[in-house]
C-alpha cells in the first residue's frame, strides 16, 4: 500500500531547506518528492504543516533498544562491536543484523581485532560477507602502529570505513576526567585532554599512507578538531562525529560526583566544549549520534571512579540538536544531514534522505512541541542521562519504517 503524505514541511539538504509539499510512497521506498497525489490506491496522511524528515540514522550505540529509538526517531542504529561476546565473528553479524526488524534496521559493526584486544586483526572479509559495513575499534585505542596500518589497508582493499576510538590509551589509562581544575578538585584520575589530539595524529599519519577511510567517533577537543580539519582541507578520506553531551556539558557537569555525567570520552574543559559548536556549524564535524548506553543502577550507583561511562542517548539526541538550529548555528536541512544523512551515507545505504528511490524511513516531527527529560518516565532500558529535568523542545509524532507506521 502506497502512503500519500499532504500539507507536510519536506526536509531536504542543507542548500535545499525545508520546502511545502507533499510525499508519496510506494511499498518501501520513497516514490515522489513534491510530486501529485499517485494514481494508485494510497493511504492519504495530512501532516498539519509539521516537519516530514528522514528517519535518524544512529551511528555507533551500544545496544539496540527499540523503545527508546521509537521514542527519538531512530530508523536505523549501527551497533558498535562492544558486545557480549564481541561482534568478531560473521554469525554475530548475521544474528545481530536481524535484531529489531521489520520496525527498526540494525546495522552490526564488525570488530576490527578479535576480542577488540588489539592484538591480531578480526575476519573482516568474512563479516563484509556477512553484512557488515562498517568495521571498528570499538571503545578501545590500537596501540600497535603496526597492526593499525596493516588494519588500514586491509579496510582500504575492502572498502569499508573504519570508526576508531580517540584516546591514547597509555596517557588515559585509568583515568576516569578529563585534567583540569574540576577533576582537581574532586581528587579525580585525570588525563589530559591532548590524549585525543595524540591518537588523532596518530592514525591520521597512517591515513595519509594508506588512503583508507577513517572515521572518528567521537571528536571532542579543540586541538583534535583542528587536526580533521586541516586533514580535511587536504583532501584525506576522513569524517568525524560527536554527540550531544559532548558539545552541551563541560566538566563543571560531573562536579558532585554526577555518575550520570561520566562518559568516553570525558567530558571536557569549556574552551573546548565552544570548539566542538563552531567546529559543527563550519562543517569539520559530520555525524551526530547519541552514543546510546542505558546503565543501570548497578554500574551508575557507584563511587564514580568505579562506575561505568555511558549514558542513554536516543531519546534525547533529536530535541538536544534542535537547540543547534533554536540558537541559529544550523539550518534544519543540515541537521539532517548530520543526523541522518551522513551516517547513512558512511553505512553505505539508500536511507537517511527524502530521494525518489531511497528507503520510506520518515519522521514526523513537532520541532515546538515541549517536553521535560525525567529519568523516570524514559523508554530506555535504563534512563541515565545527564538531562534530568531539562525543558526540551522538539518531538517525534509518527515514525514510519519503509513506509509502514510504527
Amino acid at each position: 500500500m502506497s502512503k500519500y503524505f499532504t500539507n507536510a514541511q519536506l526536509v531536504g539538504s542543507a542548500e535545499q531547506g525545508v520546502m511545502t509539499g507533499s510525499l508519496a510512497t510506494s511499498g518501501d521506498l520513497i516514490e515522489t518528492v513534491g510530486g501529485t497525489e499517485p494514481q494508485s490506491k494510497s493511504d492519504k496522511i495530512d501532516c498539519n504543516g509539521l516537519l516530514l524528515a528522514p528517519g535518524i540514522v544512529d551511528l555507533g550505540v551500544f545496544v539496540i533498544d527499540k523503545p527508546a529509538f521509537h521514542f527519538g526517531g531512530v530508523t536505523r542504529a549501527a551497533l558498535m562491536p562492544d558486545q557480549s561476546p564481541v561482534l568478531d565473528l560473521p554469525a554475530m553479524i548475521k544474528h545481530n543484523s536481524a535484531i529489531g526488524k521489520p520496525d527498526l534496521w540494525s546495522h552490526p559493526i564488525a570488530a576490527a581485532t578479535k576480542s577488540l584486544a588489539g592484538k591480531q586483526l578480526a575476519e573482516i572479509g568474512l563479516m563484509k560477507d556477512a553484512g557488515a559495513r562498517v568495521v571498528s575499534t570499538g571503545r578501545q585505542w590500537i596501540a600497535d602502529s603496526g597492526l593499525m596500518f596493516k588494519l588500514l589497508q586491509y579496510c582500504q582493499s575492502l572498502d569499508l570505513p573504519l570508526i576508531v576510538h580517540s584516546e591514547d590509551a597509555n596517557l588515559v589509562n585509568g583515568a576516569v576526567a578529563t585534567s583540569g581544575e574540576t577533576a582537581t578538585r574532586l581528587g579525580l584520575a585525570s588525563a589530559p585532554a591532548s590524549a585525543e589530539a595524540l591518537s588523532i595524529a596518530r592514525d591520521l599519519t597512517l591515513v595519509e599512507e594508506t588512503r583508507a577511510h577513517v572515521h572518528f567517533r567521537q571528536v571532542t577537543t579543540e586541538r583534535g578538531l583542528n587536526l580533521i580539519r586541516k586533514a580535511k582541507s587536504q583532501g584525506l578520506p576522513v569524517t568525524c562525529g560527536i554527540t550531544p553531551a559532548h558539545f552541551l556539558l563541560s566538566d563543571i557537569a560531573i562536579s558532585d560526583f554526577r555518575t550520570f555525567a561520566r562518559l568516553s570520552p570525558p567530558l571536557r574543559g569549556e574552551d573546548d566544549r565552544q570548539a566542538c559548536i563552531a567546529a559543527i556549524a563550519d562543517g569539520t564535524i559530520d555525524i551526530i549520534s547519541s552514543g546510546h548506553d542505558p546503565r543501570g543502577p548497578e554500574d551508575k550507583r557507584l563511587p564514580f571512579a568505579e562506575s561505568e561511562p555511558g549514558m542513554a542517548g536516543a531519546e534525547t539526541l533529536l530535541a538536544l540538536a534542535l537547540n543547534l538550529v533554536k540558537d541559529g548555528m544550523i539550518s534544519i536541512g543540515r541537521l539532517f544531514e548530520l543526523l541522518s544523512a551522513n551516517p547513512a551515507r558512511l553505512l553505505n545505504v539508500k536511507a537517511g534522505s527524502l530521494t525518489a528511490g531511497y528507503e520510506a524511513d520518515l519522521i514526523l516531527v513537532d520541532p515546538d512541541a515541549p517536553w521535560q527529560v525525567d529519568t523516570r518516565k524514559m523508554a530506555a532500558a535504563a534512563g541515565n542521562t545527564p538531562f534530568h529535568g531539562l525543558p526540551a523542545q522538539g518531538r517525534v509524532k509518527a515514525i514510519y519504517k519503509g513506509g509502514k507506521a510504527i
